[in-house]
């Protein structure tokens, strides 16, 4: 890890081999390739797998006694595949190599983010002297995102004689990638064909087992210097063979160039037919190249982040992941957010609620594909609504894990690895992320200018949600509030209080809250929008004008619980035990996953006051100090700045951080409190997947949501960024360990909108355009507006 653009592995560790996989991923937006070996297979070690961006399938696998069905995003046969051996003159031919082979002496991986290539160097010496140098570059490319190449360069020293190389296009493959997923039910390609074009072109056709989706995948294999080529076939493989002649001073290159569709892909077309065609037509590598580096560029110029030393160079390592999973391509796609992004099989490909740490990125860097995944939530608006009235609810339940359909995709058992049990899953009940939907919306309408969404489709999705949370809402006499329960909240651990027959807990603070603001919020659009567009959504709903008069009182009356002067995370938290932390620690070293810890002793988390990651203290990301409070006014609540320090302080206690998300929502909290763990906790979000600070993990797939929150923590957090109905509000929160940083942004319609944050200033240049002024809202609260080709620079007031 040697300059600012250029991440590098310099020795071959087994162990660490699936990390390295899933960090030097290269994607395109639409499909992606772990950064495994050519020369690999799927073992315990290797894991060579292509996903494609919104492929699903279903199958059933049996466990504990009973049918489960799951949908997974599918590994799609390896295109990568590069088999080859020596055969020196006068000498027995050499076995095939690779990096588990004992002749190799030098290793080295350079992931080069500039340029988004990735390049494996390996140098094997036999026992007679006899050295192979091995180059592999690859790129999956951004500008054409059906398209991908790997060229190869092979160099003789100290010999001469022959080389046989295999290039293999390999569907002989099943999800596998997960080691609790292994007794599942993994093999989802059918109807398998492979074959060779006259021309030299091998094809794959396949087709996925439930859902029917037909891929097609290509690959031109060119080599130099020419030799014949003897084309095999079986029923998952084709196999081009060549034995080319080498010697010291001329080496040999083979270039593999793929081409992969689905029906998937607009306009419909033969996937099989327009894989060869785009592989036939493809120029060579250093074209490709080429194109490809002018993408990438385009994309740094846009979503790039600078900040100065070992922060700088993790941040634009977790920019460049989040650009390979969620690229300008995606906007022409019907996808989601996966939480793993497109790197590995953990999750199975699901989306969850980490598009809220992802959107605002995006919604100030490349709106529509902030947009684009909006959408996919829109088209899924029917399932929530079916989901809600399936289980006697109004308006929409989205699901805590979506794929294809968007019908709830969460598991009703998990495996829990350190006891082997397969144990009940409750986490179906995170209704909360109905809430982190509509917060994006809005979030993004305020930071695009986007009134056509707002008003039309993000207003349906913002509406629906409004009225689930209003039919969840029950009255409670007693306490003269509005009560929601049976639910989980981000904690996740807490899914049924002790001993309780049924599974929820009542009045999850942060799901009572933000349910609350999203009702609000559907109040607010409601009253600026035309007449005839309300009569069409209160129509849609089902319901009268007066039923938002319901909404209000909701969203002023909702009940949230406190205890010992602090925030309750949901009614009856502090009656619960409290946790001998320091035992655990002592006894386990590792407590993030307490709650496998305590199922395997016979106990369970939901008797103690003990959360996984941030649940409470999730409202002070969502919400700056000043919004929170008004947030709970609003709701008849006192919150100054003594009771939220409290608050903060209480469950920095009583959290074990099994989610990445946690340390990155820890550290945003406490640096706008000006605590003192506040970098502590940002530097275990930055690190989280570079140094696998799970435990393994980060092989399975990398965390999009942390990734892209640590971009969010220094634009909105750091700098403080807030797009607002009266302008770009600036409010810095200087953090001592990321003193500056420069970024362009996309608001109100203003691309390439210039911020250079350094201590104590802040300039921003706006690049001429027919737009307007943009209004800025600076700490002080003076009001400044910037007109289109104006640079200003601004003084900050001491915190």
């Amino acid at each position: 890890m040697n300059t600012a653009w250029l991440w590098e592995y310099p020795r071959y560790d087994p162990k660490t081999e699936r990390l390295v996989e899933s960090l030097c991923t290269l994607g395109n937006g639409r499909f992606a390739t772990r950064g495994s070996a050519p020369e690999a297979v799927a073992d315990d070690v290797h894991y060579p797998a292509t996903y494609l961006a919104g492929c699903y399938d279903r199958l059933t696998s049996a466990v504990a006694g009973r049918a489960v069905s799951n949908e997974d995003m599918v590994r799609l046969p390896d295109w990568t595949a590069l088999r080859y051996r020596c055969l020196p003159d006068g000498a027995p031919p050499g076995d095939r190599l690779g990096p588990d082979h004992p002749s190799l002496r030098h290793y080295r991986v350079s992931l080069d983010l500039h340029a988004g290539t990735l390049t494996r160097r390996m140098l094997f010496h036999d026992a007679e002297g006899r050295r192979l140098g091995v180059t592999h570059t690859r790129l999956v490319h951004m500008a054409d995102p059906h398209l991908a190449a790997q060229r190869t360069e092979f160099r003789a020293y100290g010999w001469t004689g022959r080389i046989e190389v295999e290039s293999v296009l390999d569907g002989d493959v099943a999800n596998a990638g997960v080691d609790r997923y292994r007794a599942l039910a993994g093999r989802h390609l059918t109807d398998i064909r492979a074959g060779v074009e006259a021309a030299g072109t091998a094809w794959l056709a396949c087709t996925t087992s439930a859902s029917r989706i037909r891929i097609g995948l290509a690959v031109r294999t060119w080599a130099r210097p020419l030799a014949a080529v003897d084309r095999t076939c079986t029923a998952t493989t084709a196999t081009q063979t060549s034995v080319l002649p080498i010697r010291r001073g001329h080496p040999v290159v083979v270039v593999k160039t793929a081409a992969l569709f689905a029906s998937l892909d607009r306009p419909l077309t033969d996937p099989v037919r327009r894989s060869i065609e785009s592989a036939d037509r493809a120029p060579g590598f250093p074209a490709l190249l080429a194109s490809h580096g002018a993408a990438w560029q385009r994309l740094w110029s846009e979503g790039g982040l600078r900040a100065p030393g070992e922060t700088g160079r993790i941040l634009r390592l977790h920019a460049f992941h989040v650009l390979q999973t969620l690229s300008p391509h995606t906007a022409e796609l019907d996808v989601g957010v996966p939480a793993r992004g497109l790197h590995g099989e953990a999750y199975r490909g699901h989306v969850f609620w980490d598009e809220l740490f992802v959107l605002p990125y995006l919604a100030l860097h490349f709106p529509q594909t902030a947009r684009a995944l909006l959408m996919y939530r829109h088209r899924r608006l029917p399932a929530a609504r079916e989901a809600a009235r399936r289980s006697g609810a109004k308006g929409a339940m989205f699901p805590w894990q979506s794929g294809s359909s968007g019908d709830e995709e969460s598991q009703r058992l998990h495996l829990n690895p350190r006891s082997g049990r397969w144990v009940p899953d409750h986490s179906h009940l995170q209704h909360h992320v109905g809430s982190a939907i509509a917060w994006n919306v809005w979030q993004y309408g305020l930071a695009s200018g986007d009134t056509g969404f707002l008003h039309g489709c993000g207003a349906e999705l913002l509406f629906h949600i409004a009225h689930f949370w209003a039919g969840s809402a029950t009255w409670d006499a007693g306490l003269g509030r509005y009560r929601i329960r049976g639910v989980l909240g981000p904690d996740e651990y807490h899914d049924a209080y002790p001993d309780a027959a049924t599974p929820g807990i009542d009045d999850n603070a942060y799901t009572n809250v933000t349910a609350a603001w999203v009702l609000a919020r559907a109040l607010d659009l409601h009253a600026e929008l035309p007449a005839a567009r309300r009569a069409e959504l209160l129509a849609q709903l089902g319901c009268e004008a007066d039923e938002l008069h319901h909404w209000e009182d909701l969203s002023h009356r909702m009940y949230v619980p406190f205890h010992r002067g602090v925030i309750s995370q949901f009614h009856g938290y502090g009656e619960l035990a409290e946790l001998d932390w320091e035992k655990y620690r002592a006894r386990y070293h590792d407590i993030r996953r307490l709650d496998r810890i305590l199922e395997a002793e016979g106990d369970t988390p939901n008797r103690y006051q003990a959360s996984k990651q941030a649940d409470t203290l999730m409202l002070g990301y969502l919400f700056r100090p000043p919004e929170l409070a008004r947030l709970f006014t609003r709701l008849g609540y006192a919150l100054d700045d003594g009771l939220w320090a409290r608050t903060v302080a209480y469950y920095l206690r009583r959290t074990c951080h099994g989610s990445t998300l946690s340390s990155l929502v820890h550290g945003w909290v406490l640096a706008r409190e000006q605590g003192e763990d506040a970098w502590r906790f940002c530097q275990e979000a930055l690190l989280g997947d570079i140094t696998d600070i799970q435990g393994g993990t980060t092989g399975e797939g990398i965390h999009l949501g942390a990734m892209a929150g640590t971009l969010d923590l220094v634009e909105r957090g750091i700098v403080g960024l807030d797009p607002a109905a009266d302008g770009l509000h600036i409010d810095p929160v200087p953090l001592t360990d990321i003193p500056g940083s420069t970024f362009s942004l996309s608001y109100l319609g203003h691309g390439d909108v210039r911020i250079r944050f350094r201590p104590g200033r802040l300039g921003i240049r706006i690049p001429p355009s027919l737009h307007g002024p943009v209004p800025l809202v600076l700490p002080d609260r003076r009001r400044e507006r910037i007109a289109a080709g104006q640079e200003r620079w601004f003084r900050l007031p001491e915190r």
